[in-house]
């Protein structure tokens, strides 16, 4: 029968709840077993696609086209598999739901409650990924923190799955605070003990407890936790601060995470085989040429808005025994007389995606620097839409150039609404989303990196380069080395006679992972390598930016 893992959270939010679960499933992986990671969300949001990204940070999207929390793009990356929109459930999307079987009259009357109807919805969705014979372990996080009022009903639902599928099949992992105070100088248990109370108080006794510190638990503070918390006490894991987030399954293992949490679920596996995840980790932290990125975006002061995006960075960097240096560009200030000051000093630029016009002019801005100074410039979505702006006003002589998304009176817009989009009333879930194939023109920098003439990337967009203009563009030196294989989209931009200018209208780094970097970004890399070393010779650039990701 497929065993359930419950990953709660306690005393304060952004303990690392999405962390600890996904290196969880690392390390069941690990040991031969299938696992499966899910997320629990309380707002009552169907989806995070219409937040703002101040709101929740990045919206992650799936291959079967699901907008998801951004905790999803943790668990794919530590496991290494795509996962499915059922991965993410929200209070809305359950809500949702039972009204339309109540509109529907399946309860046949019944006053619809929250026990047993919303609790028997939010229970279907998570057996639901149990229910695949492929399946062994189901790991699912709740969000938010114990104590939460719109936490109330999911956590009453995994208290009744106990009761559901068995004692020996579920284990609770709660994860918690051990603060040190400075005034007395030692670590403090009173908030852990206090938050185990409060979900005790909810009928679910935890199995685990992962302590998050600042610096080491010693076995004394541990007894205490065990004491009066009621767990043994080498269930108690101590999950210090780190400077690499891939090291977090290693010193999970190290601290006995998931010996106990196959005991508790009665598993007898081999130890897992954590050689090359090691491996990773420690090119990670020894690669010492320091590369410096430019990331001009709108939403620079959340990089969680961003994240997928620092971290197929991160990814490209280790298969370049490189490091990466951000440095955060707010575009709406590459807009003006000190535009070049934010660009200066630059050995690549990345203009990632977004909605809305705040920005835009500033982010064209810095494509023309990256243009005029042969300066490696990646466009991830937007970027790509930016970059054609540009390129159609400095190259094709279209000064009102423009999207028109941003200024629907323009007559020239080079970007313009999909046709399928036309009639879409409902913002939320109606993009282009998810997994599309893009065909590769042969010779282009983008084959190379690929190294096959077919892709499929994820994809999240309502825009698209307006084919009135593809003739022009490519009679002026912007290729379009990736389209849809009936040639009816522009899936990738770029210019042969640069160092490094390619632009996708899809997401690369939703498809990144640390131990299987993305080509574009491995490239990107690359690139900003070899024009840090002074060299010049564009053909040369093209071929060494093509390097081969680890294996």
């Amino acid at each position: 029968m497929t065993k359930y893992v419950f990953v709660t959270g306690g005393v304060t939010s952004s303990l690392g709840k999405g962390i600890t679960a996904a290196s969880l499933g690392r390390l069941l992986k690990s040991r031969g077993l299938r696992v499966v990671l899910q997320k629990l969300d309380p707002y009552i949001n169907v989806d995070p696609g219409t937040m703002n990204p101040f709101e929740h940070g990045e919206v992650y999207v799936t291959d079967d086209g699901g907008e998801t929390d951004l905790d999803l793009g943790h668990y794919e990356r530590f496991i290494g598999e795509s996962l499915r929109r059922d991965s993410n459930v929200t209070t809305g999307a359950i809500y949702q739901s039972v009204i339309r079987k109540e509109r529907r009259g399946d309860y046949l009357g019944a006053t619809v409650q929250v026990i047993p109807h919303i609790t028997n919805e939010i229970k279907a969705r998570v057996r639901k990924l149990g229910d695949d014979d492929q399946i062994d372990i189901v790991i699912t996080e709740i969000g938010g923190t114990v104590g939460d009022i719109e936490s109330l009903p999911f956590l009453e639902a995994i208290r009744q799955m106990r009761k559901d599928v068995g004692r020996e099949n579920t284990c609770y992992l709660h994860v918690t605070l051990v603060p040190y105070l400075s005034t007395s100088e030692e670590l403090k248990t009173k908030p852990t003990q206090h938050s185990v109370a409060e979900l005790r108080g909810r009928g679910i006794h935890p199995d685990v407890i992962v302590a998050r510190s600042d610096r080491e638990v010693d076995d004394a503070v541990r007894r205490k936790i065990s004491l009066f918390c009621d767990v043994e006490s080498d269930a108690v894991i101590n999950a210090v601060d780190v400077s690499n987030i891939y090291a977090v399954p290693l010193a999970l293992h190290e601290g006995g995470l998931d010996d106990v949490v196959c005991r508790t679920l009665h598993i007898d596996t081999s130890e897992p085989d954590l050689a090359g995840w090691a491996a990773m980790v420690d090119r990670m932290d020894n690669a010492t040429t320091p590369v410096k990125v430019g990331i001009v975006g709108k939403y620079v002061d959340l990089p969680d808005a961003y994240l997928s995006v620092v971290e197929a960075l991160s990814h490209g960097a280790m298969a370049n025994d490189a490091s990466v240096e951000i440095r955060w560009i707010p575009a709406e200030e590459v807009d003006g007389l000190l535009a070049e000051s934010y660009l200066e000093g630059l050995d690549a630029i990345l203009v990632p995606g977004g909605f809305g016009i705040r920005g835009v002019e500033g982010k064209i801005r810095a494509i023309r620097y990256a243009r005029d100074n042969d300066i490696p410039f990646l466009g991830l979505c937007l970027g790509l839409q930016c970059a054609v702006i540009e390129y159609a006003r400095t190259e094709l002589g279209l000064a009102d150039a423009h999207s028109s998304e941003f200024d629907p009176t323009t007559n020239n817009a080079v970007i313009d609404l999909m046709a399928d989009q036309r009639d879409v009333e409902d913002k939320g879930g109606t993009m282009r989303l998810g997994v599309y194939p893009a065909k590769l023109r042969e010779g282009s920098l983008a084959y190379k990196l690929y190294g096959e003439p077919l892709i499929y990337e994820r994809h999240r967009h309502r825009f698209e380069v307006a084919n009135r203009f593809r003739a022009d563009l490519e009679a002026v030196g912007l290729h379009a080395s990736g389209v849809s294989p009936d040639n009816r989209l522009v899936e990738i931009v770029e210019m042969p006679d640069h160092p490094f200018f390619i632009a996708s209208q899809f997401h690369p780094e939703l498809k990144s992972r640390p131990d299987d970097p993305h080509p574009l970004f491995v490239g990107f890399v690359a690139a900003a390598l070899i024009g840090k070393s002074g060299e010049t010779a564009v053909a040369e650039v093209a071929d060494r930016a093509a390097v081969e990701p680890p294996q």
